[in-house]
């Protein structure tokens, strides 16, 4: 199933950066061209990558006709045609900066995230993003996360509940935060705790825990938390994280994790080139 694109919030989003764009008018292209001049600009890539974001493209434009040579989640190299657009020329103008800003941030998101998917392709592992996102960004940067094939880890702190070092050390230990949340948890969501070593990771085998992380662990003790979660029977899902480069997934892609997750996906994505031409 293709993801669903969050139109509701980019249209938000997409009215705020016109606003901080435009406000009262595009002054250059008003006293620079003429009244109602139709023109076709055309989108192409101009390094390689995955695209996402397209939806966009009539969020910010109004009366235009637009044509698209691919779809979200298509790899594109330079040169690539990408779409093309139709309309005025004042139009074309006033929003092609707005619609750029968008396409190629979340294209930069599919992208990274692709090169990820492909390390773990043929294992078990899944690539998960964070909540390390542009704020306001997340529901559209999570979006191109799909598109770029990798998984959603959860959408905010609502609807998970996610038990991490500070936790930990606020409600006295691993088990005591465990038993805290299992007594209130009358949502029955889906529960994770974070474990620093093998210690903790032993005390919760066998209580029930959906999901442990396994935080900046080394390449090896991270091998013996598999093996070690593995032969104990429960089938809790594990998940490793912290500093995790394409490098070091590479290396770890076939001991056997349930997910690793990147906080790179979206924090500190380089955006995809894309430029438009009339």
């Amino acid at each position: 199933m293709a993801p669903q694109f969050p139109t509701q919030d980019a249209q938000t989003l997409v009215r705020l950066a016109l606003n901080e764009d435009v406000r009262t008018g595009d002054v250059t292209s008003l006293w620079t061209l003429p009244e109602r001049q139709i023109q076709t600009a055309t989108l192409i890539a101009k390094e390689s990558g995955v695209i996402a974001g397209l939806p966009i493209i009539p969020l910010v434009f109004e009366n235009i006709e637009i044509a698209l040579s691919v779809q979200d989640g298509a790899k594109v190299n330079p040169g690539d045609k990408i779409a093309t657009i139709t309309g005025e020329t004042k139009t074309l103008l006033a929003g092609e900066r707005v619609m750029l800003n968008f396409l190629q941030q979340l294209s930069g998101v599919a992208t990274i995230t692709n090169s990820f998917a492909q390390v773990l392709a043929g294992t078990k592992t899944k690539v998960l993003d964070t909540r390390k996102t542009i704020p306001g960004f997340r529901t559209l940067q999570k979006y191109a996360v799909l598109v770029g094939g990798g998984s959603n880890h959860r959408m905010g702190l609502w609807d998970m509940v996610l038990v991490k070092d500070n936790h930990v050390a606020a409600a006295g230990g691993v088990l005591e935060a465990w038993n805290a949340v299992k007594k209130q948890n009358t949502q029955n969501l889906k529960v994770e705790i974070e474990v620093e070593n093998l210690e903790q990771l032993k005390s919760l085998l066998g209580l029930g825990v959906n999901r442990i992380m396994l935080d900046n662990m080394d390449n090896q003790t991270m091998q013996e938390a598999v093996r070690i979660a593995k032969e104990s029977g429960d089938p809790v899902e594990l998940e490793a994280s912290g500093n995790m480069t394409l490098e070091r997934v590479k290396e770890i892609a076939n001991i056997g994790l349930d997910f690793i997750s990147v906080g790179a996906l979206t924090h500190s994505v380089k955006a995809l080139d894309i430029s438009m031409r009339i």
